[in-house]
C-alpha cells in the first residue's frame, strides 16, 4: 500500500479496478466455456458411433464412388460423341412425293423417295407403277443436295421436301 500512497494512487481504486478486470475475465470464461460446450457437442454428434477409422474409410468409401462415377461419366461422354459422329451419316431427311404417272384411273401409286443424311447426301428412289406396263423402279445419287442426273419434277419435289427437313441439332 505504501507504494501507491508513495506514487499517489488510491489503494481503492486498484481495487476496484482489478475487480472490474476479474469480472470482465469472468465474463469472457464464461463465454469460451458456453463456446466449447457447443463445440463438443457438434463433435459428438458427428463422432456419433464413428471412430476415427471407420469415419476415415467412410470418406475414402465416397472419394472411391466419385472416381467411379468420374470414369462411367467419361466413358459416356465418348459413347455419346462416338453416337453423334454416327448419326450424322445415317439417313435424317426424308421426302415423299406420291403421284400418278400414266394419268390412269389406277391412282397415285408411284412416288419418289428422297433419303439424305445430315450433309444432304443420298438417295431418290423413284417407282413408276402402270396397270398395264408394270412397275418400274429407279435410283440416283444426291451429293450435297445435287443430283447429277436429271430429276423428274415429282423428283426434284422430294429432293426439296428432303432438304427443306431439319436434320439433328449440333450439340455443343
Amino acid at each position: 500500500m505504501r507504494l501507491f500512497e508513495q506514487i499517489g494512487i488510491d489503494a481503492g481504486y486498484v481495487i476496484l479496478g482489478l475487480a472490474v478486470f476479474q469480472l470482465i475475465l469472468l465474463i469472457l470464461f464464461v463465454v469460451l466455456f458456453i463456446q466449447h460446450k457447443k463445440m463438443k457437442n457438434n463433435y459428438n454428434s458427428f463422432m456419433q458411433g464413428q471412430d476415427g477409422k471407420s469415419l476415415e474409410e467412410s470418406i475414402l468409401n465416397k472419394f472411391s464412388e466419385i472416381d467411379t462415377l468420374a470414369e462411367k461419366n467419361r466413358n459416356l461422354s465418348t459413347g455419346l460423341e462416338k453416337n453423334e459422329a454416327s448419326l450424322q451419316c445415317s439417313f435424317q431427311k426424308i421426302g415423299l412425293v406420291k403421284y400418278d404417272a400414266f394419268k390412269e384411273m389406277g391412282g397415285k401409286l408411284s412416288f419418289s423417295l428422297c433419303l439424305l443424311d445430315n450433309n444432304d447426301n443420298g438417295f431418290l428412289i423413284t417407282s413408276m407403277h402402270s396397270t398395264r406396263e408394270g412397275c418400274y423402279t429407279y435410283a440416283k445419287e444426291i451429293i450435297k443436295g445435287e443430283s447429277y442426273v436429271v430429276l423428274a419434277e415429282e423428283e426434284r419435289k422430294a429432293l426439296e421436301q428432303a432438304k427443306a427437313r431439319a436434320g439433328s441439332e449440333e450439340l455443343d
